[in-house]
């Protein structure tokens, strides 16, 4: 009994050593809790915050979170808040709010690096003391009531990478401080009532990314943005900005100018944004000729040029690019005949992809119903004379009827002659390209492409996704599992189930309840990571989702009952089950084998893939260890990564003594990726499998050859047969050219993926111009809108 009671007071000295021994991670600092719930008492108890309570754990507790609120936490310390109000916004908050304290609180979480706050009827002008808030590095605060001039106290947010506050009444001029943000990719003040002209100082803004400025009151020219590099968005809509269009990078993927005072011609250079996906310049004052090379850009979707004054003779056999599933061309002065491939019927096609056209208010020569109503021609050979050759001043100088008869001379004359140099111009530029085409020296390819993106990152996917809007996934948005729905989907990890395994752990497939496949990747967890490593590894999984990437969608904890630890982690990724690309290159039966197009679409996927894997996420990755066997085809043939350098793996490698390092200090860990890319390339191009570095010498030593080689019979001898007679030669010879330079020995020779992804979009419009000369031939290729559908979406008999 003594014994035992003896133990008592021992147990009471080792219990501080126990709570000390608990990980840190588990409690919140009291101060920054009574802050998120003093935020909750200004913001009036809004309902999305009704889970919040006194005990609550807000870091470590997911019992409290909801799609709509929630907070994200760094050790003891709120890195993240989100808030969002309903989807119809709130009304204001009562006249007792002030948005001064409401940040003064917010400035008690020191290490806020995120804010979200959406729909709150927060009101008032921002306060300058939000530069205390100096961790910040994502702020969304749209649909509010804020009004004012944005305060000069952000300026000294050194951190910050995006802004969004759209949907406010922010008034006054854009500051011209925004040029001194040095990280800022994302700014978006759309639906706001900012007026004057934008700033000198937006064209020193070098890692912006995303420009929306649309609905408000903006006036004047807009400055030369040609030096923004990065620039991929822009959307200047709904204002009153003009008359000349602004000078741009070559490498800008949306482009809106719809609703202001443009004027002018469009610029020739536009013809050559082989990244532009989104151009809409409609409602603007656009005059002269409509460049017919817009319609066939390799990557271009949305196309709007209504209601200019836009002249030009359209013609049957012109081409269109393969993305391209919308198109307005009305209320302008257009001649001649649609473009077939605008009017056809989806003809093989999946019924989501036929071209949705509207061209009503032209002179076209249309079926009844094709496009809606038209103008009879000589309305738009008139009106054109009226906007592009006879000036206004001396039109009013003219009187009428003194020189009728001369004055009809001239229009019958210039009528006729613009018909016929129109003709003329057009036949004569398509000749030119066609021998410009044929006689290019290798050479020019790298002089085209423009040099590669500076090694700045993107702020954060989640909202980069959400702002630039380049294409939905289509995949569920990146969330939390529990352990019971991944066992439910694996029915119990069965072994049934299980796809693999590695030093990491093992892979499985599983089905979720919804009915959606997924693989399921589990990892064994050394004792020695903290819940601070872990916390920075789910973030940076989080951000991996794109188009052309096997996509994360979410992540799972297994905990030791005992001592509440991390034991398992389980990583819950896309399943894509229609094959990997050698399946469909080198190891492709007949009839199962890629057409040229579509290897070259397969290839500008994976460009796509690496840019955003060492670009796109902030730290990027890097060395990836890139195979065509990991290079995975979804039903639509859209080429994904599914094997990337998670920094996770390597540190877990690290721990259990490998050599691995972390992806992001690799030396020239890009060209290594770009080395591999080539060796892909290699094996996409001779149709042959690739299986040791050996073998890559001595198939580049062909491949030199063939390219040194006179004569296009010499250089197909290196192509597989499949594909070689159904490619134009000269775009087998860029990718071929491409592909020899990625292979350079010296990695500085390499060039950078945004080089590699411009010749291989060039590519890809050569070999589309090549087949729109030969469509009619038997032997022409396949587009992926004419591949029958079962070849398209049938899945592999070995997947």
């Amino acid at each position: 009994m003594m014994a035992a009671s003896g133990r008592h007071p021992l147990l009471i000295l080792l219990l501080p050593l126990l709570l000390a021994m608990l990980p840190e991670s588990t409690q919140l600092q009291s101060s920054q809790t009574w802050s998120l719930l003093k935020i909750q008492q200004l913001l009036n108890y809004p309902p999305v915050l009704s889970t919040w309570r006194n005990h609550t754990d807000f870091c470590y507790g997911g019992d409290y979170k909801t799609a709509s609120a929630f907070v994200e936490c760094y050790g003891d310390s709120v890195t993240q808040l989100h808030i969002i109000g309903g989807g119809g916004g709130a009304p204001p908050l009562p006249k007792t709010f002030s948005l001064d304290a409401f940040f003064t609180t917010l400035s008690r979480l020191p290490d806020l690096r995120v804010l979200t706050l959406t729909g709150l009827g927060l009101w008032g002008p921002l306060p300058g003391k939000v530069s205390r808030l100096a961790a910040l590095e994502i702020v969304n605060v749209s649909g509010n009531y804020l009004y004012g001039e944005l305060p000069e106290g952000m300026s000294r947010l050194g951190n910050l990478q995006t802004f969004i506050a759209d949907d406010n009444m922010l008034s006054g001029e854009l500051p011209g401080w925004l040029g001194r943000l040095p990280s800022l990719a994302v700014l978006s003040l759309r639906n706001n009532s900012l007026q004057g002209a934008l700033p000198e100082s937006v064209r020193d803004m070098a890692s912006l990314r995303s420009l929306t400025l649309a609905s408000n009151n903006l006036s004047g020219e807009v400055p030369d943005l040609s030096a923004l590099k990065n620039l991929q968005v822009i959307d200047l809509a709904n204002n009153s900005l003009g008359p000349a269009f602004p000078r741009l990078g070559r490498k800008v993927a949306s482009v809106v100018l719809a609703g202001n005072r443009f004027s002018s011609g469009l610029p020739g250079e536009l013809s050559s944004f082989y990244l532009l996906e989104h151009l809409d310049v409609s409602r603007n004052r656009f005059v002269g000729p409509f460049p017919p090379a817009l319609l066939a850009l390799p990557s271009i979707e949305y196309l709007s040029i209504a209601g200019n004054r836009l002249t030009g003779l359209l013609a049957g056999n012109m081409s269109c690019g393969e993305n391209l599933h919308f198109v307005d061309l009305s209320s302008n002065l257009l001649t001649g005949s649609l473009p077939s491939c605008l009017t056809r019927a989806s003809s093989g096609k999946n019924d989501g992809s036929k071209v949705v056209l509207l061209a009503a208010a032209n002179c076209l020569s249309v079926a009844a119903g094709d496009a809606g109503s038209q103008h009879p021609t000589p309305f738009c050979q008139n009106q054109a004379l009226a906007v592009g050759i006879v000036p206004p001043d001396q039109a009013r100088g003219n009187k009428p009827g003194a020189k009728a008869g001369i004055v009809a001379g001239i229009v019958t004359a210039a009528i006729a002659g613009a018909v016929v140099v129109g003709v003329a111009v057009f036949l004569a530029v398509r000749k030119v390209t066609m021998r410009r085409a044929k006689a290019r020296p290798p050479r020019r390819l790298v002089e085209h492409a423009s040099s590669a993106y500076p090694s700045q990152f993107f702020a954060d996917a989640r909202y980069i996704s959400q702002t630039v809007k380049l294409g939905a996934l289509g995949i569920p948005a990146y969330r939390s599992f529990s352990l019971v729905e991944l066992e439910a989907a694996t029915n119990n990890f069965e072994v049934s189930c299980l796809m693999g395994q590695d030093a990491h752990g093992q892979m499985y497939r599983g089905t979720l309840s919804n009915g959606t496949p997924v693989t399921i990747r589990s990892l064994r967890v050394k004792r020695s990571q903290t819940s601070q490593s872990f916390n920075r590894h789910i973030e940076m999984i989080s951000k991996l989702r794109h188009r052309h990437l096997v996509s994360a969608l979410g992540h799972c904890f297994e905990y030791n009952l005992d001592d509440s630890t991390v034991t398992q982690l389980y990583l819950v990724f896309e399943y894509i089950q229609n094959g990997n690309l050698r399946s469909r290159i080198s190891q492709g039966t007949e009839g199962r084998k890629l057409p040229w197009v579509q290897r070259i679409s397969a290839a500008i996927g994976v460009a796509k893939g690496i840019q955003f894997l060492h670009g796109g996420i902030m730290p990027g990755l890097f060395a990836n260890n890139l195979k065509i066997t990991n290079i995975l085809l979804d039903q639509n043939m859209v080429a994904k990564i599914g094997s990337y350098n998670i920094p996770i793996l390597a540190e877990s490698a690290k721990s259990e003594g490998g050599s691995k390092n972390s992806s992001s200090r690799v030396p020239n860990g890009d060209k290594i990726d770009i080395y591999d890319f080539g060796v892909i390339l290699l094996e996409v191009v001779s149709g042959r499998p690739i299986t040791s570095i050996h073998e890559v010498e001595i198939m580049k030593e062909q491949l030199q050859s063939a390219l040194t080689a006179e004569g296009p019979g010499r250089r197909r001898v290196f192509v597989d047969q499949a594909v070689s007679k159904a490619c134009s030669d000269e775009s087998l010879r860029t990718v071929m050219e491409i592909c020899l330079r990625c292979l350079a020995k010296e990695a500085a020779q390499r060039p950078s993926v945004e080089d590699v992804l411009w010749n291989l979009q060039f590519a890809a419009q050569v070999q589309d111009d090549w087949r729109g000369d030969s469509r009619s031939s038997e032997e022409s290729p396949l587009s992926p809108s004419q591949i029958p559908r079962e070849s398209r979406t049938s899945p592999p008999s070995d997947a």
